[in-house]
């Protein structure tokens, strides 16, 4: 989920066109979760197959990735490696409020509160191994190229960004800022119409921007800033201190500098606040990737797909078809290898 930065972070909204011919990193985990929230069925139930087996984020990373090669868009995901430590409290609560939500979820199915039932249900996602690794495997097929984070799959993206490698890092979270990344890109993957809670009203999710250059200058702060605020906050790596939200931490980074003089002189603290902010200026990431684009198995997606999980064939070939088009675009331009 991230650090709630939104009242301090503008961003303006884009085509999915302006991103033709750029390499964007994409938040595989981030991505695939929104997946498994939003790709149901009317209550809540997610996409299975005939065995029950869970097809949402197979469906999603088939049909959102085969829009973005047609926009011209050259993705590639970014998985998550081992968790932080500190980072382990977080999942445990997210672990906790998903257990809640299935509960809540079960008793309006019981009530025949459809709309209530797909509320609480998008917040029952859970990405396990079998989830991951067919993920991996689709994209491989699909030869879209995928990269292994040895931490946070953000920070790994951010890197890639940060070292010219990506243009771009898509992510429904802010933490891509605080990680270094110089653009983000929001609602990528899940562009299009949202159903506003409790009410029967459809809104645009547009494509959004935000560059951490203008983040910076309209707040008149430096990165280091950025990070010691969102600690005031709270991260995945640390609670925050009750009461200061993003306005406020930037009012007090901008007075005081840094952490250390707002400690001094609010007499707050907070624990290993040193260490998450080591996590993000000096995250856990590699340099030993490879962004290679390669031509479309149409048989191993067919198989996969069709046959192993009983998806409609011939949207699937015609899903199939944008991305023999991206991968021809690339032998004729011979850029297949980055």
């Amino acid at each position: 989920m991230g650090v709630d930065l939104k009242p301090i972070v503008e961003g303006h909204a884009i085509e999915m066109d302006t991103l033709n011919g750029k390499i964007v990193a994409i938040d595989a985990f981030n991505a695939i979760h929104q997946f498994l929230s939003i790709i149901r069925q009317r209550d809540g139930t997610p996409l299975k197959d005939s065995h029950g087996r869970i097809t949402s984020h197979l469906s999603g990373l088939l049909y959102r990735t085969s829009n973005m090669v047609e926009a011209g868009i050259k993705p590639v995901y970014v998985f998550d490696g081992k968790p932080h430590p500190l980072k382990l409290k977080t999942l445990q609560k997210r672990g906790e409020i998903r257990s809640e939500a299935e509960k809540e979820w079960k008793e309006a199915l019981e009530k025949g509160d459809i709309e209530q039932a797909f509320k609480k249900a998008i917040r029952t996602s859970r990405i396990n191994e079998e989830i991951i690794e067919e993920a991996k495997k689709l994209l491989a097929a699909l030869g879209i190229p995928y990269v292994e984070a040895p931490g946070e799959g953000e920070a790994q993206a951010a890197h890639m960004a940060m070292k010219g490698d990506a243009d771009a890092v898509a992510s429904q979270d802010f933490d891509c800022l605080l990680f270094g990344a110089p653009r983000l890109i929001r609602n990528l993957a899940v562009t299009g119409k949202r159903k506003l809670p409790d009410r029967h009203i459809w809104i645009d999710v547009p494509i959004e921007e935000i560059l951490l250059e203008r983040v910076l200058k309209k707040n008149e702060i430096t990165r280091e800033q950025l990070i010691d605020a969102a600690i005031l906050i709270g991260t995945d790596f640390n609670e925050g201190i009750k009461g200061i939200g993003p306005k406020k931490a930037i009012m007090l980074v901008k007075k005081y500098g840094c952490l250390e003089e707002i400690f001094e002189n609010e007499g707050i603290e907070i624990e290993n606040y040193e260490e998450v902010r080591k996590i993000f200026l000096n995250p856990d990431v590699r340099d030993d990737y490879e962004i290679k684009f390669t031509p479309i198995n149409e048989e191993e997606v067919v198989k996969l797909l069709c046959n192993e999980h009983q998806f409609n064939e011939e949207r699937v070939r015609k899903a199939i078809e944008k991305y023999k088009k991206f991968a021809n675009s690339f032998k004729q331009a011979s850029l297949f290898d980055f």
